[in-house]
């Protein structure tokens, strides 16, 4: 856009609490806050809020939080009654409507866990998707058509790697059968497809401990790929 980055300073008390404060005029201006809620998840969601709130009250004109990664968003439902206990909380509705409420106009996010999350906000969001990027690195690579699989690495993510794969001269599609045993413990026990000889491409919307991507790499090559990538965005 061949604009500077906004001046604004952003410290710690010695309490932990965040200070925000605008170093230069954005009365009446559009401004664009970029702020992934990745780790530390709770330090950059309570950021951004306090960020949107400085900008409310300096009276800018709209205020777009572009975030692209959502922080909470596997948070999107109440897990099956077969795998837990219950009484959970549905996190990602809830930091929707925190950053509605400091004052955000519209949310720019980049491949949300799931579509279902664009509902949670009151605001309009902008979902953009980085396939693109992914498609033309693996295109750069020259891998023949006929050598590649592209596998998703649970049963979630099918639909994803399906519409990933069409992109792909509708190559063929594996997946790889994962059962949890816990939050951020992953096992893999099964994979439905084969790829024997093949260059296996692996697709996911994010990698937290990589467990799921390590574990369904070495499977992978179990089942005699020949190459593996992990794609992610």
């Amino acid at each position: 856009m061949g604009l500077e980055l906004g001046k604004i300073n952003i410290k710690r008390f010695a309490d932990g609490e965040i200070y925000v404060q605008l170093q230069e005029s954005v009365r009446g201006c559009n401004v664009y806050l970029i702020q992934p809620t990745s780790p530390p998840a709770n330090e950059n969601v309570m950021e951004l809020q306090i960020m949107i709130d400085a900008c409310r009250r300096a009276s800018a004109k709209n205020i777009t939080a572009v975030i692209p990664y959502f922080g909470y968003a596997r948070a999107d439902r109440k897990a099956s009654i077969l795998y837990t206990q219950g009484r959970e909380s549905i996190a990602a509705k809830l930091v929707a409507n925190l950053i509605t409420k400091a004052g955000a106009d519209r949310v720019l996010a980049c491949d949300l866990h799931s579509g279902q999350s664009m509902g949670y906000f009151d605001i309009p969001v902008d979902h953009v998707h980085c396939q693109p990027v992914i498609l033309d690195y693996l295109a750069s690579k020259t891998i023949s058509s006929n050598d590649l699989v592209v596998v998703s690495p649970d049963v979630g993510g099918v639909a994803r790697a399906r519409a990933f794969a069409k992109k792909l001269s509708d190559a063929p599609l594996a997946i790889i059968d994962k059962r949890r045993h816990g939050h951020n413990v992953a096992e893999v026990m099964n994979l439905i497809g084969d790829v024997k000889g093949k260059v296996a491409v692996m697709v996911d919307d994010m990698i937290d401990t990589a467990g799921t991507i390590a574990k369904g790499a070495a499977l992978l090559h179990e089942e005699g790929a020949r190459e593996v990538y992990a794609c992610c965005t």
